[in-house]
Order: C-alpha cells, then structure tokens, then sequence
C-alpha cells in the first residue's frame, strides 16, 4: 500500500541573525487557512501592516504575540505579499507572503511559523535540537524508501512513468477513459511477462482547487464487487508519479506494476482492484485489474 505519511500541523522555527530588516523571510500560505507567525514578544497592532492586501487576504490580525494571515485564495509562487510585523519593543521584521511552488512536492504551507530573534536563547536551542531530530528522521526515511524502491516493478514505474515504453516488455492491451468529479483519468492497461501495469494520466478539472493524491489502495477483487473494497485483501504494488499537486487545468501521469504473485489470494486466482483517494480522502477513481491480464 502506497500511503500518505498522518500529516501532523506543519510547525516551521525561523531563527533571524544579525539585523533582521535586512532580509525577508517567507512565509508560505494557502488559500482560506490561517497562517499564524509566533513571536517571543507582543506585537504592535498599529504597525503591523500586510501591503496589498485588499481582495487577496482577510485582514491581518495581532493577538498578543501571534500575527493570522488568510489569504481569500490560494497564490501562485511568483506572488510575493510584503507583510511588515512590529514588536512591541519598535523592531520592525519583514516577511514575505507566498506560495509553495508545485515542484516542491516535499514541502507543505506553513500553519504556524515560530520566529526566535535570539538564536542562543533556551526556547530557539531547544527548537533547534527538534528540528536536528526531525532532519535526521526524514533521511532516515528516505533512506529506507529509497531501499524498499530499488525493486524491479518500481524500475518498471519509474519507466512508464517518463514514458519509456519502449524500454519495456510491457504492451497495450486496452485504454479506458472516464471522468469523475473535478478530474479527468485516461486508464491505459499493459501486460508483459509476468507483470501486470496501468498507466493513469490524471487531468484536474476544478477552476480553483489543487489536486493532490493522499493514497493509493490495491485489493483482491471478487466478481461483481465494487468499490471502495472494504474486506478484499490488499497486495503489493509498484507506484510512482510525476507530480506532486496538480494545479487547475494541469496534467500528471500515475504509473502502477503489480507482479503475477498478486493475483493469488487465500481462495484463489482473483482480480485486483486499484483505488485512488484524493487529500481530503475521497475515492475519486478506480480500476480492474483483470487477472488475465498476466496469463
């Protein structure tokens, strides 16, 4: 099973040396979610003021030490906010309002950003030691990723998905196309020797909203059953994709290899079923993989 890592609040500690005015710090919203930047002082309400606001963001509000920012609608990247925060005791420290750009799949909108103007004070070490950990825990993550990955059928992904076919020994045996709510999927099914494929060109269609997929399910199948497969058992599959987030209107391609292994279950031969679900986990889409796919 392919899953989306429990995301927890991103919490994001930004340490300002020397004199902070000198530099911008981003901060990286999205749309219709509050952003809070947390200082060790208050905040001055009167002069904490967000340039160019009007019809783009809620108005910024100061509460004690915190700052809310709420853009209307989500950003693009190249869009950069000037917001301008005083502290209490007249230090001015500016940020700059903006987006994630959509090939840092890796990266996540800030929920709350923790500003330290003392790196050396006890409150900015400790943060430091956690974020130290945390680093440390997302190689150690990769690594095994990067371990579990380096099979044949995540190869054979890999390929499809840059569109090396010809590098296969896989070959077309039908297309389905279909569309679901907000999002188009061109199902393209391939068969090989003792592998089993489906290429999944993926097209968001909302106006406004990005298209992320949250995780990717493969079940045994009996005939006749339809999805979501509740009580199927789930098999082991090969996924990789070209896209982190898909914007409105914007395109990816989904490739999955399943081995001939996984088309046996504890009753026998069967089918398999792929399911895709979307961030908020939504099932938006699902396929057949059809047992004789690897006779």
């Amino acid at each position: 099973m392919a899953v989306a890592r429990d995301r927890k609040p991103y919490v994001r500690n930004v340490y300002l040396r020397g004199n902070p005015k000198h530099q911008a710090t981003s901060v990286y919203v999205t749309g219709e979610v509050v952003t809070v930047l947390r200082f060790q002082q208050p905040c001055d309400p009167a002069r904490t003021k967000l340039l160019g606001w009007e019809g783009r963001f809620e108005p910024v509000e100061c509460a004690g030490k915190r700052v809310l920012v709420e853009p209307l609608q989500d950003l693009k990247p190249e869009d950069g906010f000037l917001l301008l925060v005083t502290l209490a005791d007249g230090k001015e420290l500016p940020f700059t309002v903006t987006a994630i750009a959509q090939n840092k799949e890796w990266e996540w909108p800030d929920q709350q950003v923790n500003v330290f103007l003392d790196p050396e004070s006890p409150a900015a070490l400790r943060k430091q030691l956690d974020d130290t950990r945390a680093r440390e825990r997302r190689l150690e993550e990769a690594n095994e990723r990067h371990w579990r990955e380096n099979t044949t059928d995540h190869a054979l992904a890999r390929l499809l998905k840059k569109g090396d076919m010809k590098l296969t020994q896989l070959r077309v045996r039908r297309r389905w196309f279909f569309k679901e709510e907000g999002m188009d999927l061109d199902a393209t099914f391939l068969s090989g020797k003792g592998k089993a494929a489906v290429l999944v060109q993926v097209t968001n269609r909302d106006p406004a909203k990005a298209w992320s997929l949250a995780e990717a399910r493969l079940r045994t199948t009996r005939p006749g059953e339809k999805a979501p497969i509740l009580f199927g058992e789930a098999r082991p599959f090969a996924l990789q994709k070209d896209w982190g987030e898909l914007a409105p209107g914007a395109s990816g391609t989904l490739a999955i290899v399943v081995d001939k292994s996984a088309f046996t279950s504890q009753e026998g031969p069967c089918d398999l079923t792929v399911e895709l679900y979307r961030h908020d986990g939504l099932l938006v889409g699902h396929v057949v993989l059809d047992r004789r796919l690897v006779r």
